[in-house]
């Protein structure tokens, strides 16, 4: 039985969303954490009810996203992030190091219930790896000097308060990270003091039409990763439906190499509240939401105190935002998982169309953009659309957070013009760590590219697309010569294979194939006829339609790329 203050607090929830089954994911997480982080099939079953969902709806949530713990864990749940970014920084060595000082291997507890240890995907911590997670803090920029000191304090039962990372990184436009290193950048007062709130001011004057007339004329293409223009998008909103409209935040940043959007919203959530209020007085929304993957706990807190600062300040007018945490579950970054995870459901692909703008959250028009995408409006409605437009060139218009992780001496989020060459960037990141031998320029779902490919790049949508991979999200993993390709790719594959969401069957039975093949070949049991089954997978998830989302081929291209490029090295594996 939930404690009275646990089921107030799941109430005000129910009240504040517009279907009470919304509140399912947070009041699940609720009760996980009132109880030693552990989700009890009794706790599900009393939330379901409370909720007004079925037992089997609530374990099926429960179930699905890796965030809620169904079986019993240590009083601290150490998650260590060995995803490829994190690989390449050394989280492997600090793996190996807890394995040892704990006498356990991922997946158990250790005899005396203090600790349970798992391998985890992706944290969106790619710039200060190796970062470990005990329950739902972070401590990054990891050694095992540092992590034996950890370990020795949890022993005694203190949990330490994190170290502030180290952050590289910088700016050249000034305008998304502009605040990046100022002091209380979360406040509201310190936000205004820096010429914050200036571009609501001027939204205010205008007429909604012309709002989306100047967002459109910027050309800005969504910053997300499949860069369809922001402007055109929102025209796609159904008019005269009687409908509400729903403007929604893509905060879940789940593909690894991404971590943009995190300095967005831990350092400067006022830049995003802001371009939220003006672009739902475009579209005509009263009421948005922030998704935010759930390992961002305190983020969201950020948030949520951001948000309350601006309704105390009068910026919200009739417009009201939600910061709804996700579970964990890498597809909810395709839009329409993301809304059946809003509504309580598993986050899982819908048909289409109808698309959002005509059906989306709770069957209403809706809105869906990235935080970059929602943070640069401000400057667009406030410097105008011409002056955005002076950044970058035509089709690739603006300024781009890009973040540089892996094989270089400073790994961070630098903010340039839309078009900067590749070299600087890698300059700028403080260049390679070792001899260069490849680099995933968008994320981990772009094909790879060597070294003599990266010769004369532009990063820039059009100009990737002409060397054979995309832009995406702006996720950089620079790779070194000490590094296996076939190992990179079999960590790859796992990772898709974790994260598919089931629903596609050449999505979730070709990513568990090629972990199988890709797992014989590292121990030297591969044939080349396991090698050409893996391409005719490819070949088959590849095709157009084949799955509801991209996850597939998110991960058939950089795996495809791979083989291809680093043939040889595949080649040698076999038995």
């Amino acid at each position: 039985m939930l404690e009275q203050k646990i089921m107030d607090r799941i109430q005000k929830l129910k009240d504040r969303y517009p279907r009470k089954e919304s509140a399912l994911m947070p009041a699940l997480m609720l009760a996980q954490k009132a109880n030693g982080n552990y989700l009890s099939e009794d706790d599900m079953n009393e939330i379901a009810k409370f909720v007004g969902v079925t037992s089997g709806k609530a374990y099926g949530v429960a179930t699905y996203y890796t965030m809620y713990n169904t079986k019993k864990v240590g009083k601290y749940h150490i998650q260590i992030d060995t995803n490829i970014p994190a690989t390449l920084m050394g989280a492997v060595k600090v793996l190996d190091f807890v394995k040892k000082e704990l006498g356990i291997n991922a997946g158990e507890t250790t005899k005396d219930g203090l600790f349970t240890l798992d391998e985890v995907e992706c944290l969106a911590s790619c710039g200060t790896c190796p970062v470990i997670q005990v329950n739902d803090v972070y401590y990054e920029n990891m050694t095992a000097e540092k992590t034996k000191a950890l370990l020795d304090s949890l022993k005694k039962g203190v949990m330490p308060k994190p170290e502030e990372p180290v952050y590289f990184g910088g700016t050249e436009c000034n305008v998304l990270l502009k605040n990046r290193r100022v002091k209380n950048s979360t406040s509201i007062e310190v936000y205004k003091k820096n010429g914050g709130y200036k571009a609501l001011e001027k939204a205010l004057t205008m007429e909604p039409a012309a709002i989306l007339n100047e967002v459109k004329t910027s050309a800005i293409r969504g910053r997300g990763g499949a860069g369809f223009p922001a402007g055109v998008k929102w025209g796609f909103l159904a008019k005269g439906t009687g409908k509400p409209i729903y403007l929604v935040c893509n905060a879940d940043e789940g593909e690894p190499g991404t971590f943009k959007d995190r300095q967005i919203m831990e350092y400067d959530p006022h830049l995003l509240i802001e371009g939220m209020i003006i672009s739902a007085k475009a579209i005509g929304s009263k009421l948005g939401f922030i998704y935010i993957r759930g390992e961002f706990d305190w983020i969201a807190d950020i948030l949520d105190k951001a948000v309350e600062e601006a309704k105390a300040d009068k910026k919200m007018g009739d417009f009201d935002i939600i910061v709804h945490r996700g579970a964990g579950a890498y597809v909810c970054g395709e839009e329409t998982a993301l809304i059946e995870s809003i509504e309580g459901k598993r986050g899982q692909p819908r048909m289409k169309p109808p698309f959002p703008a005509v059906a989306g959250l709770y069957g209403c028009p809706t809105i869906v953009n990235n935080v970059e995408t929602l943070a640069s409006v401000p400057f667009i409605i406030e410097k105008g659309a011409d002056e955005f437009k002076k950044f970058g060139y035509e089709n690739n218009t603006g300024f781009k957070l890009f973040g540089v992780s892996g094989c270089v001496n400073k790994p961070g989020v630098y903010e340039y013009p839309m078009g900067i060459p590749f070299k600087k960037l890698l300059e700028a990141a403080g260049g390679p760590k070792g001899k260069l031998k490849a680099v995933i320029v968008g994320g981990l779902s772009v094909p790879i590219l060597k070294a003599d490919e990266l010769e004369g790049l532009n990063m820039d949508y059009d100009a990737c697309i002409k060397k054979g991979t995309m832009l995406g999200s702006g996720g950089v993993m620079v790779i070194n010569e000490e590094f296996s390709i076939p190992e990179i790719a079999y960590r790859t594959i796992k990772f898709y294979a974790h994260e598919s969401c089931g629903k596609c069957t050449p999505c979730k039975e070709g990513s568990y194939t090629i972990v199988k093949i890709l797992g014989k070949l590292l121990k030297g049991q591969a044939t080349q006829a396991d090698l050409d089954n893996m391409v005719r997978i490819i070949g088959s998830v590849n095709e157009a339609g084949s799955t509801l989302c991209p996850t597939g081929q998110a991960f058939a291209m950089p795996i495809k790329a791979m083989y291809e490029k680093f043939n040889d090295e595949f080649k040698k594996l076999l038995k």
